[in-house]
């Protein structure tokens, strides 16, 4: 239990300050994060060699990002990954959560799969890069797959590790109380391991928002890994650097919504 000699003394001389602290710290930390890309962009510049590089410095960065809001090419360019992501994410999610139920709860099965998901998750996902060209007819639906790939095994195992997790005596007095198996999954189960599903979710975002670059990096002309490309070859340096700052804020923004339903739905308390 929190007293009051265990807040910090500035807290308890100003305490509108103290409410603020997290957003003054974030925001000092974004400070010294462009003052270091600041200095690197200056060390850039002054180096004959890599003068070339020089639109890469905060300032041409933020200039192009800028033209690139207000003309639509961020949301054009954004649109295609975020469908790619979402239906990649949504495929994994579909899979990963009822298998890691199943491999949670029946025994059996978790000492059947454990050595073959165990190989298949510590495969890379782009290793699987050749074999999804040849087995899909679209180059969407090839990324889509190495997305799904990338994705499946965070839910999975996270699923599977809430649901052993789970007190034997709440299904015990679901059982005496006649609750059938859909009752008992939609009521006892489900709620129990929400937060672990969204918590694997929000891996296995992370992990498909980097795999998503690379993936793009085939046969489509569309998205943010197409954008980087088309950058790059084009010598568009001020360009590529403003879609990576795209990305990072779009994975940023991904990731915060996953931890508010984390929140939202975590029905624990902590001190």
């Amino acid at each position: 239990m929190t007293t009051t000699s265990d807040i910090p003394r500035s807290a308890r001389a100003f305490p509108s300050l103290a409410r603020y602290r997290g957003v003054v710290n974030g925001a000092f930390g974004m400070a010294l994060l462009i003052f270091l890309w600041w200095l690197g962009g200056r060390a850039v510049a002054g180096n004959p060699n890599m003068y070339a590089f020089s639109s890469f410095a905060p300032g041409p960065t933020l200039t192009r990002l800028w033209t690139m809001i207000t003309s639509g090419e961020i949301f054009e360019m954004a649109g295609p990954s975020l469908y790619r992501v979402g239906l990649g994410m949504g495929i994994a999610a579909v899979v990963g959560v009822p298998m890691g139920i199943l491999v949670g709860r029946v025994q059996q099965v978790r000492e059947i799969t454990n050595i073959p998901f165990q190989f298949l998750r510590m495969i890379s996902p782009l290793s699987w890069m050749p074999i999804a060209v040849m087995a899909f007819a679209t180059w969407d639906a090839a990324i889509i797959f190495l997305i799904m790939v990338a994705a499946i095994w965070p839910i999975l195992f996270a699923t599977a590790a809430g649901v052993r997790r789970i007190d034997p005596a709440w299904i015990k007095v679901a059982r005496n109380l006649g609750a059938s198996r859909t009752h008992m999954l939609t009521t006892v189960i489900l709620p129990a391991v929400a937060t672990d599903i969204l918590t694997g979710i929000r891996l296995a975002l992370g992990v498909a928002w980097v795999v998503l670059v690379p993936a793009e990096y085939l046969g489509v002309t569309s998205g943010l890994g197409y954008a980087i490309n088309d950058a790059r070859d084009t010598l568009e340096y001020d360009r590529l650097s403003a879609t990576v700052v795209v990305i990072g804020v779009i994975g940023f923004g991904l990731d915060t919504l996953c931890q508010k339903a984390i929140s939202r739905l975590n029905w624990t308390k902590t001190s």
